[in-house]
């Protein structure tokens, strides 16, 4: 059983950076891949990166070069780190955690999810 927990959105000028941290209370937490995935108002959930359990990695094309996913298993947690961002960044984020091997783009496929942070990102 994981509990994630997301910290670190906040309010950002555009060009600005942020680090989300997803912090995980079980003990199981290296085998998992951990996806990231946001939300914007009136749209889809969408996976935005991942992890794998091996440390390799995934960005969806739009995040490509300005974000960074991490791991780190002796501390229970995922990071996000987001450089210059832009006003369509804005969104809720979460975290989740799959059994997975891969990081699947279908929520379905994610057995634990964080509550989510809100970034903003203003023009």
């Amino acid at each position: 059983q994981e509990q994630l927990v997301e910290s670190g959105g906040g309010l950002v000028q555009a060009g600005g950076s942020l680090r989300l941290s997803c912090a995980a209370s079980g003990r199981t937490f290296s085998s998992y891949s951990m996806g990231w995935f946001r939300q914007a108002p009136g749209k889809e959930l969408k996976l935005v990166a991942g992890v794998r359990r091996n440390g390799s990695v995934y960005y969806v094309d739009s995040v490509k070069g300005r974000f960074t996913i991490s791991r780190d298993n002796a501390k229970n947690t995922s990071y996000l780190q987001m450089n210059s961002l832009k006003p369509e960044d804005t969104a809720v984020y979460y975290c989740a955690a799959t059994a997975h091997w891969g990081v699947p783009a279908d929520v379905s496929e994610y057995d634990y999810w964080g509550q989510g942070t809100q970034v903003t990102v203003s023009s």
